[in-house]
């Protein structure tokens, strides 16, 4: 062989070591990438002071809850991040269902729940909520209530459905609205028609 033809051969191995060594670094520095991203999207909806940001309208309170949602269900959360989440959560709840649901109970049914999502390859891909003035006010008992749906798009088994979740809120004694329940919407609509 000629040396030339070494020469160029060894070129071109060295290239070809170099683009594949160079891809193997953009490509752990993307999956890098992806995880603080999931880690810092975490991180920010935990570092929200509820105390001192609460958010104003049964709207906004409904959203902060359901991007906690979509971080617990989507995200790959570590135990004690499932958990600070779910607390999280619960901070949004009316007294009432933080009664019923007591945090040594909710904790562990909200873990196998994601533990059953995850199982059936399901994904939250988006969660649609609905223009402020959609929001149904009203009052019942002395209290005032907030009543609105949103569309949860979840993908299954490489197929996309659409649910839809109708929430209630009720405004606390400070003035600040807080979840006091959801279900699917049909199964609210036969609730209502069955009373």
């Amino acid at each position: 062989m000629k040396k030339s033809t070494i020469r160029i051969t060894v070129v071109f191995l060295i290239l070809i070591v170099g683009v594949v060594g160079y891809y193997s670094y953009l490509s752990q520095k993307s999956r890098n990438a992806s995880a603080e991203a999931a880690q810092s999207k975490i991180q920010m909806l935990l570092s929200r002071d509820l105390g001192k940001e609460y958010p104003p309208t049964p709207k906004e309170v409904v959203k902060y809850f359901t991007e906690l949602q979509k971080c617990m269900y989507n995200e790959e959360c570590t135990a004690e991040e499932m958990k600070q989440l779910g607390i999280k959560s619960r901070e949004l709840f009316d007294a009432e269902l933080q009664d019923n649901n007591p945090l040594d109970d909710y904790i562990p049914l909200l873990k196998t729940d994601i533990e059953t999502f995850h199982e059936e390859k399901k994904q939250i891909l988006s969660i649609s909520l609905p223009a402020s003035v959609s929001v149904d006010h009203f009052s019942e008992d002395g209290f005032e209530f907030a009543r609105l749906y949103c569309k949860y798009s979840v993908m299954e088994k490489r197929k996309s459905s659409q649910v839809q979740i109708v929430y209630l809120l009720r405004k606390d004694d400070s003035g600040q609205w807080r979840i006091y329940g959801w279900d699917r919407a049909d199964a609210a609509d036969k609730e209502v028609i069955a009373e």
